[in-house]
């Protein structure tokens, strides 16, 4: 069985670098994020997350957390 993160990075393609975070909240609880906040890839880029535990969610169901497009649901429009 893969991991969330093995299978994704299979999607990728080999050796492209994810585009960097730029997001100030976390997609999946919606705390604040700075730029040493830990990241995680998702769809080739990069997310800014809150706390262990964020990273898992959002990798297990990137839709239910992001846009079509990359933009966090909970981005403010």
């Amino acid at each position: 069985m893969l991991t969330p993160f093995l299978a994704l990075s299979l999607l990728a393609a080999p050796g492209a670098k994810p585009a960097p975070a730029t997001n100030t909240a976390c997609p999946v609880l919606g705390g604040k994020v700075t730029e040493k906040s830990k990241t995680v890839a998702v769809r080739g880029r990069e997310y800014r997350i809150c706390c262990a535990g964020c990273d898992a969610k959002l990798l297990k169901d990137p839709d239910k957390f992001l846009e079509k497009d990359g933009t966090p649901r909970n981005a403010k429009k």
